[in-house]
């Protein structure tokens, strides 16, 4: 099974954009997420619909966070993706007429829902500006600048 990457490839690129004034092409998000600019297009329009950054067009154009990174949480980020699901599990029959079936749904059901909440609360409570500081830590005489890019 896939998985989805794109919120932690949006977290990513948004504090690369954090520590820069200059604006950063679809096409420059785009290597750096091994991506094409389409893609990236489709998916920075969330956040800039939702106000966390904002583009232009043209010569000198481009995306540029518009929100300080203690401004912004993983829950922000994860909703401009459409908040997709966090798990991939379903079930086989939704509305089974079988007892124990219906019993396994629910026991499920409850459990992932219960997860969830947990999660959603986390991603609620983390700012980028945390996420910021432990790069930070993790690289104190360096700026914050990837291997690969």
């Amino acid at each position: 099974m896939r998985q989805d990457t794109r919120l932690s490839r949006l977290l990513h690129v948004l504090l690369h954009m954090a520590q820069t004034d200059a604006p950063m092409t679809s096409q420059q998000i785009a290597l750096t997420l091994g991506s094409n600019a389409v893609v990236v297009r489709r998916i920075m329009a969330g956040l800039r619909d939702g106000g966390y950054v904002e583009s232009e067009r043209g010569h000198g154009g481009g995306w540029r966070i518009t929100r300080r990174t203690d401004e912004i949480t993983v829950l922000d980020v994860y909703r401009s993706l459409g908040s997709p699901d966090l798990f991939a599990f379903g079930f086989s029959n939704p509305k089974p007429h079988c007892l124990v079936e219906q019993s396994v749904n629910a026991a499920v059901e409850d459990t992932i829902r219960s997860a969830t909440t947990s999660i959603l609360e986390q991603f609620g409570a983390l700012r980028l500006s945390q996420i910021e500081a432990e790069v930070r830590d993790r690289m104190p005489s360096r700026a914050m600048r990837c291997a690969d890019h």
